[in-house]
């Protein structure tokens, strides 16, 4: 919710899972959030710009937040040739 000056004012803004868009409840103390810091042509990072993974619990447990998080990361051009689907 925003205030009149445009500010968000809610205490919890709920996150959404990167790999299944699932939603990342409070009470899901399993799921994690990655941020990979976008780097210049010098590999520096470039200050305040990042991407943002969220995995979920239900994706850790299965064991499938490595391959979930490096086929995001490929579509996201941070990776490449890293992921092919296999199964």
């Amino acid at each position: 919710m925003e205030n009149d000056k445009g500010a968000l004012v809610d205490l919890y803004i709920p996150r959404h899972c990167s790999a299944t868009n699932r939603l990342i409840t409070a009470k899901d103390h399993a799921s994690i959030q990655i941020q990979i810091a976008d780097v210049d042509a010098d590999g520096k990072a470039i200050k305040g710009k990042s991407t943002t993974i969220a995995i979920c619990g239900r994706v850790r447990a299965q064991g499938d937040s490595d391959d979930s998080i490096n086929r995001i990361a490929q579509k996201d051009g941070l990776l490449k040739n890293v992921w092919t689907y296999s199964r």
